[in-house]
């Protein structure tokens, strides 16, 4: 039996956790630069507000009341780990599938075993952290998924529904629309729903050569996991082949001494996430370009990958290099939205082949890297940081910056934040 554990409208529930006043009230939390809704509580649903609605169509559509919120990542990654770590203490194997949301095993349970821990699961993460989670478990990963959904929409359920038989599974699945099963996206359900296939149970009565031929191998295997029928089991992690860092600026920005502020700093965030795997990259690629949507603009996109002359994980290898591509592919005379750093060719630290012709200081650079992380992770992000990443970006003073108008407190990563209570 597999079980899909997800928080209920994850980063709205973190910003209820430390601000009790937004109970039963319309709260959202809006996308990078205060653009579209990405998570809702149940009252701004209730009043109309779509999954990725333009902020700016609240207020034309006359919906007020409504509190919104700047994304706060730092804040949500931190109650994720908190949530991730009490599963982990609740379960034998599990697999992280986002921030909010992970696959595990329940083998070798009765029902009443999977009853019970499945409630435990729910009780003690809203516990201990605040936040409400729902339970799906079931004989396969995707009709844990079905379940999971009645779960979260029927309060009956307590926050838990298991489809342990054949008769449960019909049921769910001949109540459940086509749209909301997990791997049918957009335009398979309208597809599907064209051929006259309105719910779950419609489409797992097609032919297998019908689905193949419309929708290959993964809409085949999508159909035998609603049958019953387990095809992939648990993802345990493996660490990342490739890691990216981008970011749409708050402001358009045209000089090349604001692009390297920006591909700096992202080149150093690649730097510490390769550390925190314990790996190195062996190349890394940079790119930038001009708003798309701008008609009246001049539109410009450019981008280059250096393969470095052996793998590493030092910020200031991979600043230096990103630094040097970004000078190749700037271009004067646009306004520039966006820009990225990946690094790829990611390696094992350990297994690191070095370069017999490259001469530099190895134990200094890790000494640096070393100090980088513990000043960051004592005081926060970017307190110590290399120069040419600017100076002002938490006071929001330069273009690239994300918009944040609406930013909650770091409460849980941030001394400074920390919840002040008078006894």
């Amino acid at each position: 039996m597999y079980a899909v554990i997800d928080c209920n409208n994850f980063f709205v529930s973190c910003e209820k956790v430390f601000n009790p006043s937004l109970e039963g009230r319309p709260v959202i939390v809006l996308s990078n630069n205060d653009g579209c809704v990405v998570s809702r509580s149940q009252e701004a649903k209730d009043a109309g507000i779509r999954m990725g609605m333009p902020a700016f169509q609240m207020a034309r559509m006359g919906i007020r009341d409504v509190v919104a919120f700047s994304s706060n990542y730092r804040l949500y990654g931190d109650m994720s780990r908190r949530v991730m770590q009490i599963l982990h203490e609740l379960l034998p194997e599990m697999e992280i599938y986002s921030i909010d949301e992970c696959f595990a095993t329940l083998s070798g349970m009765s029902t009443d075993q999977i009853a019970a821990k499945a409630e435990e699961i729910v009780y003690k993460v809203r516990k201990y952290t605040g936040i409400p989670v729902c339970v799906g478990v079931a004989p396969t990963k995707t009709l844990a998924k079905v379940a999971n959904w009645y779960a979260k929409h029927y309060k009956g359920y307590r926050g838990y529904c298991i489809i342990d038989n054949e008769e449960k599974r019909e049921k769910a699945l001949r109540l459940l629309e086509v749209n909301e099963v997990w791997g049918i996206g957009r335009r398979y359900a309208r597809f599907l729903k064209g051929e006259g296939v309105n719910t779950a149970f419609a489409f797992t009565q097609k032919s297998a050569w019908w689905v193949k031929k419309n929708m290959g191998i993964t809409g085949l295997r999508t159909q035998m996991e609603l049958q019953g029928k387990a095809v992939s089991g648990l993802e345990l992690r493996e660490e990342k082949k490739s890691i990216t860092t981008s970011r749409s600026f708050g402001e358009m920005v045209s000089s090349l001494e604001e692009l390297e502020s920006a591909v700096s700093s992202f080149a150093s965030a690649c730097a510490g996430k390769l550390r925190q795997q314990h790996s190195a990259a062996g190349c890394i690629t940079v790119y930038i370009l001009t708003n798309y949507f701008r008609e009246d603009l001049p539109k410009y996109y450019n981008s280059m990958t250096v393969k470095l002359p052996e793998p590493t994980d030092s910020t200031l290898e991979l600043i230096s290099t990103s630094l040097k591509a970004l000078k190749q592919i700037y271009r004067k005379g646009f306004l520039y939205k966006k820009a990225g750093v990946i690094v790829g060719d990611i390696v094992p630290c350990d297994g690191v082949q070095q370069n017999l012709f490259e001469q530099k200081d190895i134990g200094k650079m890790k000494s640096i890297n070393q100090v980088l992380d513990q000043v960051n992770a004592k005081y926060g992000r970017d307190v110590l940081k290399v120069a040419v990443q600017g100076g002002f970006a938490e006071k929001g003073e330069e273009k690239w910056v994300m918009k944040k108008e609406n930013l909650s407190r770091n409460y849980t990563t941030d001394i400074n934040d920390v919840i002040n209570i008078k006894a």
